[in-house]
């Protein structure tokens, strides 16, 4: 039922899809990793063709194969048993296929350990990719609505109580800062990701001479990692990005804790639309901005995920290790999506809150929140700041024990009438002079928000970049395994054979 009453519509689409609905089957993460390790694979054994450490027909049957379980969804390993892991029970089966001559070739100068390094390093790449288009969507969200916003009047708060008067806008702007030093910070950890571990082997590197640049360029990475045993032994880039989402973590955690108090009956300054709300199964009369409590909730997964993963790596050696490469990691991934889905969700709350302000304004005036530039006139007066402080905070007693209406007459009623005429000191009219320091003055809200809202445009484009660039890694792997395999295909009266070799009809 749609229509509970008090609530005309149920929630969105999107709120529903992610929060409320049961999800689809999905995909088993075995094919996801399988998907990795081919990749790999292909790079690997193409390398090792275009080296000549492997026969062209050999390679061209063992791309053929690993393209072939590919496109059947890896349907033929569904059931295979996998006692010492999903890797080799893969390889076993290439090896039935083909015979130990042409799948036997395939770990040549590599080992599981650069292989599981390198697809934990192609993985990170998904969760990245969301997380950078859905900070930039809710920094973009932000920005525009602090410019729609930028004239409603509030009051900023201290220790729950009404502080200064600034407007809503310049809130949202704040808050764009902070979102988009976090998109900053998981750039910088994302750097990691320029970085092929692929030939470090098992931590010693390899005799065979193979070609780490030309595979690193294959999969898409900028660079080979130079050092074996940093290339087997570093998690550090999965680190960085659970870091950095801990971090924006907290920021989404506050952010969605002042939409709930301001979203109150008690506060009454934002509304919320049907679409964010939950009714209650008991309370007709309820309308719970449930989605916040998600984000506050999904915020601290990746805080969990940190504690979890650097506890598994403390004490370990800095080579190879199950405690890091697997434990560690298992952590990592679930939470590094699930603080995209609490972005996600600030950003659609972002997109449908509405201010109230005629409320707000109220609030601002009630609050008081024009104390502290009436003692700062007092101070371009002549008066010393503490005494200026002083004298006002008794005129605020005064106007909030109901003996007088405002502060100008509060500080009038204890004998502390300023030299010149006070001037409108009023909350909209600090608010417009605090032009210093930030404040939301109309010219510091300009001089904030250009360079701000062009940063955003360079952050989406770069993300947009880097996402293109990934894609056609894999479409130029894709070309040059068809590259390889050609020639052999072409070659109608040779057949390989499980000893690797061509035999001639």
């Amino acid at each position: 039922m749609t229509d509970s009453g008090r609530l005309r519509t149920a929630a969105s689409p999107q709120i529903r899809a992610m929060l409320l609905e049961r999800p689809a089957t999905p995909r088993p993460a075995w094919k996801a990793e399988l998907d990795r390790i081919c990749l790999v694979d292909l790079a690997h054994v193409v390398m090792l063709a275009e080296r000549g450490i492997t026969e062209r027909p050999v390679a061209s049957a063992l791309l053929s194969a690993v393209q072939d379980l590919r496109k059947q969804d890896f349907a033929p390993l569904e059931h295979l048993p996998t006692p010492r892991g999903l890797y080799l029970a893969y390889e076993g089966y290439l090896i039935e296929l083909l015979g130990e001559g042409v799948g036997g070739v395939l770990q040549t100068g590599r080992s599981r350990n650069d292989l599981n390094a390198t697809c934990l390093q192609l993985a990170l790449r998904e969760p990245y990719k969301r997380l950078a288009r859905e900070l930039t969507a809710l920094g973009t969200v932000l920005t525009n609505r602090a410019r729609r916003y930028r004239d409603v009047l509030m009051p900023v708060h201290t220790h729950f109580q009404a502080a200064m008067p600034i407007t809503f806008g310049h809130y949202l702007l704040g808050l764009s800062h902070a979102v988009e030093r976090d998109l900053q910070s998981l750039a910088h950890a994302a750097r990691g990701l320029a970085r092929s571990p692929l030939g470090g082997g098992s931590v010693g590197g390899t005799t065979v001479p193979i070609d780490p640049e030309r595979t690193a360029h294959l999969l898409g990475f900028t660079e080979p990692v130079a050092n074996s045993v940093d290339a087997i032994a570093s998690r550090d880039t999965a680190l960085r990005m659970l870091s950095t989402c801990a971090i924006l973590g907290v920021t989404l955690d506050r952010a969605a804790l002042d939409l709930l108090m301001w979203s109150s009956a008690e506060f009454g300054m934002l509304t919320v639309p049907d679409g964010l709300v939950g009714s209650s199964s008991m309370m007709p009369q309820k309308r719970n901005a449930f989605v916040l409590e998600h984000v506050q909730g999904k915020s601290a997964a990746a805080l969990g995920a940190l504690t979890a993963a650097v506890s598994a790596m403390r004490g370990t050696p800095f080579t190879n290790s199950i405690a890091v490469g697997t434990e560690a990691m298992s952590h990592v991934m679930a939470a590094l999506y699930t603080t995209a889905d609490a972005v996600k969700i600030m950003r659609l709350a972002y997109q449908g809150v509405r201010p109230v302000p005629e409320v707000m304004a109220r609030r601002a005036t009630e609050g008081l929140t024009n104390a502290t530039a009436t003692a700062e006139w007092l101070v371009g007066q002549g008066v010393p700041f503490r005494r200026a402080h002083y004298q006002v905070g008794q005129a605020a007693t005064a106007v909030l024990a109901g003996e007088v209406d405002s502060l100008g007459e509060g500080l009038a009623r204890n004998g502390h009438t300023p030299k010149a005429p006070l001037p409108d000191l009023g909350p909209e009219a600090v608010r417009r002079a605090a032009r210093f320091g930030g404040g939301p003055g109309p010219a510091a809200f300009e001089r904030a928000f250009g360079p701000l809202a062009a940063r955003w445009l360079e952050h989406r484009a770069a993300h947009l970049r880097q996402e293109a660039a990934w894609e056609r890694s894999t479409e130029r792997l894709m070309e040059t395994v068809d590259a390889v395999c050609a020639p052999a295909t072409a070659t109608a009266a040779g057949s390989v054979t499980g000893e690797g070799t061509v035999r001639g009809a």
